[in-house]
């Protein structure tokens, strides 16, 4: 029997809870270890503004369940994009010790280290399952931990936004040649693949991208999904709202703590730390998925022209992405080994979902696809 995503999950945190309770209730000379631990006060920073409550929500969930789960002595105060750090200044910030922890995306690195992008999303990569599966169950995490340890940093995954939009355009979309020049807002590798693809590609954080793409700044934009994209205005800067958003599938959004400070952590604080991550990245995926279906129909009924790339670019970009991965595994032995083991997960369990959940999709969604495809 095929397990849904949201049951997957739970079941890894139930687990996971089971071994907290366990922690918990450990007796030491007549006592529970939970009324010996210490008070603990940290500090998180995030790439988010405060507007965007369920991408900035992941931070909030794991800050709440860590101090429920404590009983008031672990406490984590969550901080908005600029509040402390630039939003995409987030690692640096855990590197330094500056604060103890983030809550950021790992493409916003590659700059200094391009296997991060993993950590997040790789263009034409795996879906949230299949990335919650690779980091999960087939060693991904550690992988992706081996890279994040050069910066004195550990990783959690805490959050997912499920398959992203495509972004929005102020025109209309003609084919490959028509991208050349076009001034766009995308991180991570997907930006690299779009530069490929003659973009001028620019890297924004969330509270800066509305203005941008608003004042003629920036041509187009991608966010996240209909949710997010609303609740930051581009559709009164965009007509145009393009899919699939091919460089992003089933991104990872991740908890950073520096390693000093979790090595400080009672053995019960990691627990529940971890914990809550896996928490807030099971309740973000299931809050978009639900709230972005509402939304997209409210973007249509206002004006909103939905595009489908179309077979042209999609080609394109794909072609370039697997160049791309390809290029920067010869090039980087480190990058190369994430690469090789992550590309060898990916082939198998898309052969399984082809027999298991693709078949299905092609017969329940034949003929329901969205208006205004090129």
């Amino acid at each position: 029997m095929t397990l849904p995503r949201r049951q997957l999950l739970q079941a890894a945190a139930a687990g996971s809870s089971a071994a907290l309770l366990g922690a918990c209730t450990i007796r030491r000379a007549g006592t529970t270890t939970g009324a010996a631990l210490p008070s603990v006060r940290w500090r998180m920073a995030t790439s988010w503004p405060h507007a965007l409550d369920t991408i900035y929500g992941g931070a909030e969930t794991v800050s709440r369940r860590v101090a429920e789960m404590s009983e008031g002595r672990f406490q984590i105060q969550p901080f908005a994009a600029g509040e402390l750090v630039p939003g995409l200044e987030v690692l640096e910030a855990v590197q330094s010790g500056s604060v103890e922890c983030g809550h950021t995306a790992s493409y916003y690195y590659v700059g200094k280290n391009p296997a991060l992008a993993f950590g997040t999303a790789v263009p034409f990569g795996l879906t949230a399952q299949q990335q919650n599966a690779w980091l999960y169950e087939a060693g991904g995490l550690e992988a992706i931990n081996g890279v994040y340890a050069d910066f004195g940093v550990i990783s959690f995954p805490a959050g997912n936004t499920g398959a992203q939009m495509g972004g929005w355009f102020k025109r209309r979309l003609d084919g490959p040649a028509s991208l050349r020049g076009l001034k766009m807002r995308i991180p991570g590798l997907g930006g690299k693949v779009m530069a490929a693809l003659g973009v001028n590609v620019q890297v924004l954080p969330g509270g800066e991208i509305y203005l941008a793409l608003d004042r003629g700044a920036i041509d187009a934009a991608e966010w996240t999904g209909p949710y997010d994209d609303e609740k930051l205005g581009l559709a009164r800067a965009a007509r145009y709202y393009y899919y699939p958003g091919w460089w992003e599938p089933g991104p990872t959004l991740t908890a950073l703590v520096n390693r000093q400070a979790w090595r400080r952590l009672p053995k019960a604080y990691q627990t529940m730390f971890s914990v809550a991550c896996q928490e807030a990245n099971l309740g973000m995926l299931s809050r978009y998925e639900a709230l972005n279906a509402v939304a997209l129909k409210r973007l249509l009924q206002s004006g909103t022209q939905l595009v489908n790339y179309g077979e042209a670019i999609l080609t394109a970009a794909a072609e370039a992405s697997e160049q791309l991965l390809a290029e920067m595994a010869a090039g980087d032995r480190g990058f190369r080994e994430i690469h090789d083991q992550w590309r060898t997960f990916r082939r198998q369990v898309q052969d399984w979902n082809e027999v298991n959940e693709y078949s299905l999709s092609r017969f329940t969604y034949r003929g329901k696809a969205g208006g205004g495809d090129s």
